[in-house]
């Protein structure tokens, strides 16, 4: 999980991250273009990224994709997040049936 938060941590990577959110499969150069440093340093960016298991890889002929993986975000999610989400869903879903049946919110 460290290797997640160090990834995390540099705004180059969370920009490769959000590229790769909203378009996945992208090749090397598809995500150098728009950032102003080199392939090399992109290289190294992807490389810390795909050894944290944000990104996985697949070939496709010469070109080689890269995808964003979720799972370790989720994993962070469910750790620290997920109980604090699930009393406010509660919550809401409380207020909501108290709004919804006028005899409740008498008693």
């Amino acid at each position: 999980m460290d290797a997640v938060f160090r990834a995390l941590a540099d705004p180059t990577r969370r920009l490769i991250l959000d590229r790769l959110y909203e378009h996945n499969g992208q090749t090397l150069a598809d995500l150098c273009a728009g950032l102003e440093m080199s392939r090399q340093a992109v290289s190294k960016h992807l490389a810390l990224l795909e050894a944290a298991g944000l990104v996985s890889t697949v070939r496709r002929g010469r070109e080689k994709l890269h995808h964003l993986d979720p799972v370790p975000i989720q994993e962070i999610h469910d750790r620290w997040i997920g109980k604090f989400e699930q009393a406010r869903v509660q919550a809401i879903t409380a207020l909501r049936t108290a709004l919804e049946d006028p005899h409740d919110r008498d008693q």
